[in-house]
């Protein structure tokens, strides 16, 4: 379960001013669920799952957190240039408590990076560092996985094994995701979140989501 507690998160814009992506939010979102988080582009999607994963703060309120929540999937910013790629999977390894040689089998299986899990990190494409970063989020379990359009990344093949492994991963935890795939989000999610000028509301059937977001993005477009 995660809950916003009368939470309220703005920014300094540069000419003056503020905006704002949440003004007293107050929401569950229950555990167990696979829940679409919706909003138009600059609503404050991604800012909300920092705050859910806790590497970003908020200005006010309260927010409350059950179980184990994962960074954002496929998020590779916090992965060291001049580590390799199975010496990077090592130290995520004794971060979050799991075993070692187990988590490096399975992104080296997974990663298919061949001998270049041995090289450094600065050295990799992005699809590389994509390939990586994917293998390493689903290696460790959580109990709510944060997705942030992670699905887009790495050619057919690569993006076909990473909607199977998280399939597999949602078949004993929740999920909050972010995408512009409205297909997808039917298909996988449950529920959703809907994000507009700083207002947080959940609703328990995807389709009423989904309806009040397409209604948003006609007003705004209006």
């Amino acid at each position: 379960m995660i809950s916003f507690l009368n939470v309220n998160k703005s920014f300094r814009l540069r000419g003056g001013g503020r905006s704002d992506v949440l003004r007293d939010a107050t929401v569950t979102i229950p555990s167990g669920e696979v829940v679409a988080l919706l909003g138009r582009n600059g609503a404050g999607k991604s800012t909300t799952l920092r705050i859910i994963a806790g590497t970003q703060d908020v200005d006010s309120g309260t927010v409350l957190r059950t179980g184990t929540i994962s960074w954002p999937i496929g998020f590779a910013g916090s992965f060291h240039g001049d580590l390799t790629g199975a010496q990077n999977t090592r130290f995520v390894a004794r971060i979050y408590g799991v075993d070692t040689d187990e988590l490096l089998a399975f992104v080296k299986d997974f990663s298919e990076l061949g001998r270049y899990f041995d090289e450094p990190f600065r050295t990799y494409s992005s699809g590389m560092r994509a390939r990586l970063a994917f293998g390493v989020s689903m290696g460790v379990p959580f109990d709510t996985y944060l997705v942030d359009e992670v699905t887009t990344v790495g050619d057919t093949n690569f993006r076909r094994k990473c909607n199977e492994i998280f399939s597999t991963r949602l078949a004993d935890a929740g999920a909050i995701v972010v995408s512009h795939s409205e297909a997808m989000i039917s298909d996988i999610c449950s529920c959703g979140v809907v994000l507009d000028g700083g207002k947080m509301q959940f609703f328990d059937n995807i389709s009423e989501a989904l309806k009040r977001h397409n209604a948003n993005m006609e007003r705004s477009v209006a």
